[in-house]
């Protein structure tokens, strides 16, 4: 179990080392975290930015996993292999929409938005 534990933990190091959206995410996180403690928000409130934190990093290393097994697949330009990655990078994409979508009904109103 510690084995398989140590490669998940090798992975998200990974993904910090490499894809800087993985740094971007874990920064806005932060300031997320930072701004939900300020604001003092509600338990269910937290429970919703957690969610959304969880599902945008969970996106962006599906999406690096994705990128990583395309270039071992092909080193050349192939246009699935193009999709597979514009995919995977959409998903990313709308799980991050989804999250300021979030943080905007939690934040909005404090913010008098």
């Amino acid at each position: 179990m510690l084995v398989k534990f140590r490669a998940a933990l090798a992975g998200v190091l990974y993904c910090l080392r490499t894809q800087i959206n993985m740094v971007i995410h874990l920064t806005a996180m932060v300031a997320v975290i930072g701004a939900g403690w300020y604001f003092q928000v509600q338990p269910w409130e937290w429970v919703a930015l957690t969610i959304a934190i969880t599902l945008v990093l969970a996106a962006e290393a599906f999406n690096t996993a994705v990128e990583v097994t395309v270039n071992l697949y092909t080193g050349k330009y192939h246009p699935l292999a193009r999709i597979a990655k514009d995919v995977a990078a959409g998903a990313v994409l709308i799980t991050a929409l989804g999250a300021v979508a979030v943080a905007y009904f939690i934040f909005g109103p404090r913010l008098g938005l």
